[in-house]
């Protein structure tokens, strides 16, 4: 059986999960930010089958996230590293982080802080408005069509109702 594919839908946060498709995908670009680069090291950290992490690795690299570099020719083995789009997914982790820490941790606090060297302190993500800089939050924001939105949806009368003005 096939799944569902979301990479089309008019939605980011669909066409996201159409990438990540499952658990495993995240856990290895955690382990790339760790400094895992080579398949043997990513199969040992996760304990992921080989087929499986096989699979996530071709995607990941497919997608833009990951880029393979040759490191050995016979038998030809490569490190993966992030790209820029890879480093980039770095916000995502820390936001299921921030939200995991919050909400999963065990009493005696989260098992993984971050520690910012900017500044030297231990922190955690927050989702800030990108103009004042305000914490972004559900109550505070409204979801809107955005430019890419597609013209055929937009007279739909449930899209209508999602997007509705709400007070």
């Amino acid at each position: 059986m096939r799944r569902t594919s979301f990479a089309r839908w008019p939605c980011s946060i669909a066409r996201t999960m159409d990438l990540l498709g499952d658990w495993w995908t995240p856990l290895v670009l955690r382990e790339a930010f760790y400094g895992i680069r080579r398949f043997d090291e990513f199969q040992q950290a996760l304990g992921i089958a080989r087929n499986t992490l096989t699979d996530r690795l071709r995607r990941l690299v497919d997608e833009g996230l990951l880029e393979k570099r040759l490191y050995q020719a016979e038998p030809r083995r490569y490190d993966y590293l992030l790209t820029e789009k890879g480093r980039e997914f770095f916000g995502v982790l820390a936001a299921m982080t921030a939200w995991g820490d919050r909400w999963l941790a065990d009493p005696a606090g989260p098992p993984i802080t971050f520690h910012h060297k900017a500044c030297g302190h231990d922190t955690h993500a927050s989702v800030v408005c990108g103009h004042c800089g305000s914490p972004l939050r559900a109550e505070d924001t409204a979801w809107q069509m955005g430019p890419g939105f597609p013209e055929k949806l937009k007279q739909r009368p449930d899209v209508q109702r999602r997007f509705a003005t709400r007070s």
